[in-house]
C-alpha cells in the first residue's frame, strides 16, 4: 500500500499548497465565481488525498486486491477532477470543464468499487 501512502502524502501537500494559493494569490486574478470553483477543487482534492492515506493504512489489514483499483481510481479522479478545475480557473481555459466529469466519475467509481469489495471480500 506504499502507492496509497506516498501518493496520499504528496496529494495532501499539494492540496495545502493549492489551498494557500487560492486563499492568498488567486483572489486578485479571477472573479469570485471562479474562486468557488477553485475551492471546490481543493476540497475534493484534500478529502480524497486523506482517503488515500486511510486506504494505505487499511492495506496493512486487508488484501491489497480489495484496494488496488479504488486507489488508482482516486488518483485518476484527483488529477482529472481537481486538476482540470485548477487549470480551468488559473488559465481561463473553459473547455477543460469537459474533462472534469471523467475525474468525478472516477471518484464515484472508486467509492462504489470499494464498497463492493468490502462487502464481498471481508469475512
Amino acid at each position: 500500500m506504499k502507492l496509497a501512502l506516498v501518493s496520499g502524502s504528496l496529494f495532501m501537500a499539494l492540496a495545502v499548497a493549492f489551498g494557500a494559493f487560492g486563499a492568498h494569490s488567486l483572489k486578485e486574478m479571477v472573479p469570485p465565481s471562479d474562486i468557488l470553483v477553485f475551492e471546490k477543487a481543493v476540497r475534493y482534492h484534500f478529502w480524497h488525498a486523506l482517503a488515500l492515506l486511510a486506504l494505505g493504512a487499511i492495506g496493512f489489514h486487508v488484501s491489497h486486491d480489495l484496494l488496488r483499483l479504488p486507489i488508482f481510481l482516486i488518483i485518476f479522479g484527483i488529477i482529472f477532477f481537481s486538476g482540470s478545475l485548477y487549470i480551468l480557473v488559473i488559465s481561463n481555459t473553459r473547455w477543460l470543464g469537459a474533462v472534469t466529469p471523467f475525474g468525478g466519475t472516477a471518484l464515484i467509481g472508486s467509492w462504489i468499487w470499494l464498497t463492493w469489495n468490502f462487502y464481498n471480500g471481508l469475512n
